[in-house]
């Protein structure tokens, strides 16, 4: 028998032994009781066990998801702001997860009809998934066209032409953030294949193969939605070894050196810039513009003797005098317009006063 019972003459013998022996014989059952097998009724402790689902393989490893979701935190804050710019609301947008899961478990957790974007990010391989839920993105389009802070229904229906136009807006501003936060990564060419409602008719990749979903919470006044994220794993599978946290999170900018200085300033030299002389500035009718002939007179009240402003690829840099150089249209600079110390470049070294320069005029 796999269990002994012991007689009522044994146990008190056993007794009897234990009072006789003292407190050596009482340190010696207890050891022997220790490791005597445990009877029926006691309760056995068993080892942590942690199931494992053989269908949904952990194929991304834990620091490729902790270096996923750290860079997306940061997307998240950057694509909040600059959605808050273009709806002129402010739009709070949070990571709520990174998690691993199959295509058909993705696919089948949405709404329908959704919206539903394939995107192609070249150098990776295949498609990406961009899901806007409808709660929060009817929402964003109304904002857009100028509606109220008051959300109405939530229309469950396929997105028109129109919107589709609204969206894309939307969409451009997501895949912009989020090819600045890949850089530090992998330089991504973003853009949109093409837009669905119905998920469940698009299938990017096998219904078991693994993917990654990074899921962001939108909100938007009183009103919350969610936008999804997938990443095929067959997408990442070859710069596995570039999603670590040792690669890009202390990537940061560096400090100028006069040597860097000196290599951008030389590249910079023959760089073709465009130089705008602006001789007068006034204001006609469109019927006197029409009307307009080959020696007319436009009157400006702007004084001859006023000097001219020279602007360099839109910025004003110089101030300077009109005149003729060899039977052409020129101008001489005459001083430089003090730019302000935030914006003002790193010293150069002094050159010889410029030469009269041709330039057109606006």
């Amino acid at each position: 028998m796999a269990d002994e019972v012991l007689s009522q003459a044994e146990v008190e013998s056993l007794l009897s032994a234990m009072e006789a022996s003292g407190p050596r014989t009482s340190s010696a059952a207890i050891s022997t009781a220790s490791v005597a097998p445990p009877s029926k009724g006691a309760i056995r402790t068993r080892e942590k066990v942690t199931p494992y689902d053989f269908k949904r393989p952990e194929r991304v490893g834990k620091e490729q998801m902790r270096a996923l979701q750290s860079l997306h935190e940061g997307f998240g804050r950057n694509f909040g702001a600059a959605l808050s710019a273009l709806l002129r609301s402010i739009v709070e947008v949070k990571l709520t997860s990174v998690d691993q899961l199959t295509y058909s478990e993705f696919v089948f957790s949405l709404e329908n009809p959704t919206c539903f974007n394939l995107l192609r990010a070249e150098p990776l391989e295949g498609n990406l998934i961009l899901d806007i839920n409808p709660s929060i993105l009817y929402p964003i389009i109304d904002r857009l066209l100028g509606g109220g802070k008051e959300a109405g229904p939530v229309a469950r229906r396929p997105l028109t032409e129109i919107e589709l136009r609204l969206v894309s807006r939307i969409t451009h501003l997501f895949l912009q953030e989020l090819k600045h936060a890949w850089e530090g990564v992998l330089p991504l060419k973003l853009s949109v294949d093409r837009v669905e409602s119905n998920p469940q008719l698009v299938q990017i990749v096998p219904p078991n193969e693994v993917v990654v979903l990074i899921s962001f919470e939108l909100t938007l006044n009183d009103v919350r939605g969610m936008i999804n994220l997938c990443i095929p794993f067959n997408s990442i599978e070859r710069i596995g070894s570039k999603l670590t946290s040792n690669n890009w999170v202390a990537y940061g900018k560096g400090g100028a050196t006069p040597q860097s200085i000196a290599q951008i300033s030389k590249r910079l030299d023959q760089s073709k810039v465009e130089l705008v002389v602006t001789l007068a500035e006034t204001t006609i009718t469109t019927g006197d513009m029409i009307g307009l002939r080959v020696g007319d007179i436009i009157t400006t009240d702007k004084d001859i003797r006023t000097p001219l402003e020279i602007a360099v690829q839109g910025m004003a840099k110089f101030q300077a005098s009109c005149g003729a150089l060899k039977g052409h249209k020129a101008v001489r600079i005459e001083q430089s317009i003090a730019v302000p110390a935030a914006a003002a470049p790193p010293p150069t070294p002094a050159t010889p006063a410029p030469a009269p320069a041709a330039a057109g005029k606006k």
